[in-house]
C-alpha cells in the first residue's frame, strides 16, 4: 500500500472536491490518480505513434478510404 504525504495547503482543497463530489477525500485522490495515470498512458502511446508515423514506420490512412471501407460513405 502506498502512502502519500499532502502538503496542508492542499488538504482543504481536496476535502472540498470531495465533498463536492460525494466522495470521500481517499475514494476521490484515488479517482483523479486513476483518470491521470490513463491520461498519461494515452499520452505516451500517441506520442510513440506520432513517432513512428515521423519515423516511417506506420502511415496514415485517408478518412475517405475509412469511410469506404466501413460503408459509410453517403
Amino acid at each position: 500500500m502506498l502512502a502519500v504525504q499532502l502538503p496542508s495547503e492542499f488538504e482543504e482543497c481536496l476535502i472540498d472536491l470531495a465533498q463536492a463530489a460525494g466522495q470521500t477525500e481517499s475514494d476521490y485522490v484515488l479517482d483523479v490518480l486513476l483518470e491521470h495515470l490513463h491520461d498519461a498512458q494515452a499520452l505516451r502511446i500517441a506520442e510513440q505513434r506520432l513517432q513512428d508515423l515521423r519515423d516511417g514506420r506506420s502511415e496514415t490512412v485517408p478518412l475517405e478510404q475509412v469511410m469506404r471501407d466501413y460503408g459509410l460513405e453517403n
